[in-house]
């Protein structure tokens, strides 16, 4: 499996059929003497801001805290969940039981509720 075309900002799906947003980061374990592994897929804006440039990981954890959102850092989901590997990510969770969905909830609740017509 090529990691990085394969799974790097393909969409994640829950067990549910439910979308979870896009694989933002790929977490990789070198345990001395063996080959390396695939540990965590990340997903979360502060991850796909590193991929930018470092520092601004942390400048859009510190603005996603000011404006209140419930979860400024990266969700990590081990790689052990993953079901299957397409032109979907399949996962082994449920959505609603994860942060993942936090920042969605929050943007609708404060902005997408306020516009006229945006319910």
């Amino acid at each position: 499996m090529d990691v990085i075309r394969d799974v790097l900002d393909n969409q994640l799906v829950d067990r549910n059929n439910c979308k979870m947003g896009r694989v933002d980061g790929i977490v990789m374990e070198l345990p001395e003497g063996q080959p390396p592994r695939l540990a965590y897929i990340e997903v979360g804006v502060p991850t796909l801001a590193r991929r930018l440039h470092p520092r601004l990981e942390g400048w859009v954890a510190a603005l996603a805290s000011k404006w209140g959102a419930k979860h400024s850092e990266s969700f990590r989901i081990p790689f052990s969940k993953v079901r299957d590997v397409g032109i979907d990510v399949n996962v082994d969770l449920d959505a609603e039981a994860t942060p993942v969905l936090a920042n969605e909830k929050w943007l609708r609740e404060h902005i997408i509720e306020r516009i006229p017509g945006g319910k």
